[in-house]
């Protein structure tokens, strides 16, 4: 990315406008400006603007296996009944999208590698507790890997 379009995401990153976010998200086309910010993008501040990069159909598979970890996706594998028993709904509702988006194969680019970056034991214990637990949630995802500037 040029240096005028990562100045543009910080400048995004800051803004305290949520609308003026959640428009510039919406139409943008541009998968790694959206894998950027997800990257960068403070998950303490709730999951509307994860849910608005989810929903854009520039969201690239690695893009969203990225926000599904950095939501702390890895505790629905784990143990899916504390999510659903979570009294957290939007985590509960942001991460129950993301995981039918994967299962239901929606990701059309897959040009963003992601890697969560899992041991073999913890895959090995997320497959033994759970077997129908797809692959593509605990691997690398295909696409090229890119340096993501902190912000």
């Amino acid at each position: 990315m040029e240096k005028k379009d990562i100045n543009f995401l910080e400048q995004l990153l800051y803004n305290t406008d949520k609308n003026d976010i959640i428009s510039q998200l919406t139409n943008t086309n541009n998968s790694l400006f959206l894998h950027y910010f997800a990257a960068n993008y403070n998950w303490n501040s709730g999951f509307d603007v994860p849910t608005i990069i989810l929903e854009n159909e520039a969201c690239d598979f690695g893009t969203g296996l990225l926000m599904f970890y950095f939501a702390d996706g890895y505790r629905m594998l784990e143990n899916p009944d504390e999510v659903s028993s979570s009294s957290l709904k939007e985590w509960k509702d942001f991460l129950g999208k993301i995981y039918n988006k994967f299962i239901n194969l929606e990701f059309k680019p897959q040009n963003i590698s992601f890697d969560p970056e899992l041991t073999k034991i913890q895959k090995y214990k997320l497959k033994k507790n759970n077997p129908n637990i797809p692959d593509l949630l605990i691997s690398k995802s295909p696409g090229e890997v890119v340096d993501i500037p902190k912000i």
